[in-house]
């Protein structure tokens, strides 16, 4: 299959080399690379993981006429807002009947049922399971090993710089030293106030709701509070008292749709959520049949996202 990708930092650099390694098995061409930063890049036999890019293309479209792949991956960065223009560039797939995998939960908190309604259109593949725990599965989950299961709720601990910059609170550290730590650590957005300020953790709720649960909402329609309002001093003093402060995903159905909130909650260390630390996190799904069933991630970073957009192609690969 050809590949065209959509962005190219340390995740699509990291895919590339991962798709580089396993090419022997899985036989995968990167045919096309477009960024804002760098400019473009094509190659119909394929590009090298340092590609030689020239001048930037003149939008999303004409990068799709020119590379011409069978799958698009779309990786570029959060907007929590409105998911554009990621929403854009995979209605633009879409209409060229292009497969497309994304890493951007953007789209997926904000259009969710009538993107996958128009790939259903299209007749081609949708496929998102990086946008919520890297790699972790999810959404294949639940699409292949748990027929008829009904998800009542879910309650999740899943941004990793804000427990990265907790805990460097906790040992003294600024809020500010302590997102240059998860900038360091590459799992930052690329606007980190994105991580303190709730809207990733709001993004992947909506996200989760919208997919499991049917709930077709956005991000703004989740309850948020981020950690901004907790001070080095506090978040030191609830260290020492064998607390600490995360920011949890829940949502629950009622009897008027979906109730949600990305919330910092203070808790114990000996809780089942605060064992999620640093990069790991970890998400509980309580269910009609199966009553609560849950999945960790343990230290992810930007290995394991690359390797959920592997896993997702190589299902498009098989579905088609």
């Amino acid at each position: 299959m050809k590949i065209a990708l959509l962005g190219y930092g340390n995740v699509g650099k990291t895919f590339a080399r991962l798709l580089e390694s396993k090419h022997g098995v899985y036989p995968f061409a990167i045919v096309g690379v477009h960024t804002a930063r760098h400019g473009s890049a094509f190659n119909p036999k394929g590009l090298s993981v340092s590609p030689a890019f020239g001048p930037a293309v003149g939008s999303v479209e004409e990068f799709l006429e020119r590379a011409q792949p069978s799958v698009l991956l779309e990786i570029t960065t959060l907007n929590p807002m409105s998911g554009e223009p990621a929403i854009s560039h995979i209605r633009s797939a879409f209409s060229r009947k292009i497969h497309v995998i994304t890493a951007n939960k953007g789209p997926i908190a904000h259009a969710y049922a009538e993107l996958r309604d128009e790939a259903q259109k299209a007749g081609v593949e949708f496929r998102f399971e990086s946008i919520v725990m890297d790699g972790t599965p999810i959404f294949n989950q639940f699409r292949n090993n748990l027929p008829g299961l009904k998800v009542l709720g879910f309650t999740g601990v899943l941004n990793s710089t804000s427990k990265v910059v907790v805990a460097a609170m906790a040992r003294g550290l600024s809020l500010e030293e302590g997102v240059k730590e998860a900038q360091a650590m590459g799992v930052a957005e690329a606007d980190a106030s994105f991580d303190l300020d709730g809207w990733d953790s709001a993004a992947k709720t909506a996200a989760l709701a919208n997919v499991l649960m049917d709930a077709r909402v956005k991000p703004q329609d989740v309850e948020r509070e981020g950690i901004r309002s907790f001070s080095a001093e506090r978040i030191a003093g609830l260290a020492r008292e064998g607390k600490t402060v995360l920011i949890v995903s829940r949502a629950e159905r009622t009897g008027g749709g979906v109730r949600m909130e990305a919330k910092a909650e203070v808790m114990p260390l000996t809780d089942l959520l605060a064992t999620a630390r640093g990069t790991s996190n970890l998400l509980l799904f309580h269910t009609d049949l199966m009553g609560t069933l849950g999945t960790v991630s343990m230290n992810s970073g930007v290995e394991q996202t690359a390797y959920g957009l592997f896993s997702d192609l190589v299902d498009v690969a098989r579905s088609v």
